[in-house]
């Protein structure tokens, strides 16, 4: 047995001590962090409403709102990796609890500065870096509190997935109705009430503790912070299913995902209106759904295979619409691409969660988001150009046709092909 072996086996062990009694799926604490990161969805979904219609409401241009939501883009993938090592030496509760007070406070201030007029750029911008830092510091905590509150982690994800799936689908709609209603500062305002919730969920919420072994190591601040950040490195590096689905999936961020989006988007509102971008949308969210429910039933031995069957799904996409078909067939494509994106983040999330080390959990979740975020901002940058030289309908295209080469690559890599799911092994074990 590898030292890293040894270290999976003690730390499951720690995990599943941790969890011991835990009810399946749902109990009071698991509703609570559903209900948590449900609003928490709500309110990120209408951010982009409200940046949009406030800013150009007060003689801002598109350049400006997309300058607001790259500012927390940014901050959040710079430092999420540095928020893991953060988390795995802290308790993640207060420290996502502390995240959300935070983005409370910022999202009160953006409020009042939109309600009162005084609406500066920079100011909107250096609230959005604030918003990224505290994201940095509370996304890693989620990949470890899911199997804290439930032994069936599958399951658990996929309810969760299904709740932020709909509230994805609500949250435009909510933000469309406050702007009409009231302001774009009433939508901020609803967006810091959704953190306030999400902490109050949070505050209420019993975690039982990890075991000692299960703890980030003692030392001084400084040296201590270093040696955690290049053990969940090594950590990282020593998965060949892990760093090697990161890689693939970088060129998924730029050759698929990142063009995609915004090419979607200015070609549906082109050719039929902002109307039928409205419908693929929501066939696109309704399509999570589906991939959620599926994805609560279904227990593949190999999770990872699945999950990589599941996103040839995502060619109808961009395929349709590069193709100029009718809105019914634009939205069938998005509603299968939604379900099956959707099956394989639930696949994946129970993977990473299932065999990692707990005391290297969070540091490893860090480098998987940093990881998968970095290369979608390249792709989204050289989507126009492309897009200008080719043709957006051809470029669309041929993200269809990179879709389904990434999904053969990740069929085609045996580390990822083959990996079997953690609680089937432990079965054979026994």
């Amino acid at each position: 047995m590898t030292g890293t072996d040894a270290r999976r086996d003690v730390a499951g062990q720690g995990v599943r001590e941790a969890a011991a009694g835990a009810p399946a799926v749902w109990s009071r604490d698991f509703a609570l962090f559903f209900v948590a990161r449900a609003v928490a969805r709500l309110g990120d979904t209408m951010l982009p409403v409200a940046l949009a219609a406030g800013l150009l409401e007060h003689g801002y241009g598109a350049g400006a709102v997309g300058l607001a939501m790259a500012s927390t883009a940014a901050a959040f993938a710079g430092l999420v990796v540095f928020g893991g090592v953060i988390a795995d030496r802290f308790s993640t509760r207060r420290l996502m609890i502390g995240a959300d007070l935070v983005r409370l406070g910022t999202q009160s201030l953006a409020a009042g500065l939109f309600f009162t007029g005084h609406v500066v750029l920079w100011q909107i911008c250096a609230i959005g870096v604030v918003n990224g830092v505290a994201g940095a510091v509370f996304q890693p905590g989620v990949a470890s509190t899911v199997p804290r509150l439930a032994t069936d982690i599958q399951g658990a994800n996929g309810a969760i997935r299904i709740a932020e799936s709909a509230a994805q689908l609500a949250g435009p709609a909510v933000a469309g109705v406050l702007v009409g209603l009231a302001s774009p500062g009433g939508v901020f305002a609803a967006h810091a009430a959704t953190y306030a919730l999400s902490a109050l969920c949070l505050l209420l919420l019993r975690l039982r503790p990890l075991p000692v072994a299960a703890r980030a190591a003692a030392g001084s601040a400084l040296r201590a912070f270093r040696t955690d950040l290049v053990d969940g490195w090594r950590e990282f590096r020593s998965r060949a299913w892990l760093w090697g689905v990161i890689a693939v999936w970088c060129l998924y961020m730029i050759a698929v995902w990142g063009p995609t989006v915004p090419l979607v988007a200015t070609e549906v509102v082109r050719h039929h209106g902002p109307g039928a971008y409205g419908l693929v949308n929501s066939a696109l969210g309704a399509g999570t759904v589906v991939g959620g429910l599926l994805a609560l039933r279904l227990r593949p031995r190999r999770m990872l295979r699945a999950g990589a069957l599941s996103l040839f799904a995502f060619f109808g996409f961009p395929a349709t619409v590069g193709a100029g078909l009718g809105v019914p067939a634009m939205a069938a494509g998005a509603a299968v691409a939604g379900a099956g994106m959707s099956f394989w983040g639930v696949m994946w999330a129970t993977t990473v969660q299932t065999q990692v080390p707990a005391d290297v959990l969070n540091r490893i979740h860090a480098y998987d988001v940093a990881g998968s975020l970095a290369m979608m901002p390249v792709g989204q940058a050289l989507a126009g150009p492309a897009a200008e030289s080719l043709g957006a309908g051809h470029v669309l295209l041929t993200s269809a046709a990179v879709s389904l080469a990434v999904a053969a690559l990740l069929l085609a890599i045996p580390p990822i092909r083959d990996l079997t799911r953690a609680d089937a092994r432990a079965s054979a074990a026994a």
